[in-house]
């Protein structure tokens, strides 16, 4: 194990479900929620992802987590429009968010690892 992956987040069980899974789990267990809490719920979880992602970046030089941590506080604009209905998105519209947020987050993983290595 090199030392960049043994700082690594990712790397251990704990490490992942405190950072990522449980926020994840929240913002699903929110989705049948009335729009303000589930607001709540999902910008706490977009915050907490996009600051674990900056942190893990600075820890490790992850470097997916360069561009995730990033983007996931961005989401939090278009979570925060919906959700307070300055931005209505229809009646799919958290559907489309969260489609948005995985979708986006597993496609900005996927290929910057792909083009720039797991770690720099």
């Amino acid at each position: 194990m090199s030392d960049k992956s043994s700082r690594d987040l990712l790397g251990s069980a704990s490490g992942s479900v405190i950072a990522w899974w449980l926020p994840i789990g929240a913002m699903l267990l929110a989705i049948p929620l009335s729009d303000g809490p589930k607001t709540v719920i999902w910008l706490v979880a977009l915050v907490w992802m996009g600051g674990a992602c900056f942190l893990n970046a600075r820890r490790c030089g992850r470097v997916h987590c360069r561009y995730t941590g990033p983007y996931l506080l961005a989401m939090t604009l278009p979570v925060l429009g919906h959700g307070t209905g300055l931005v209505p998105l229809g009646d799919g519209g958290w559907h489309w968010l969260g489609l948005a947020v995985g979708g986006g987050t597993a496609a900005i993983w996927g290929l910057s690892e792909r083009i720039m290595g797991r770690y720099r």
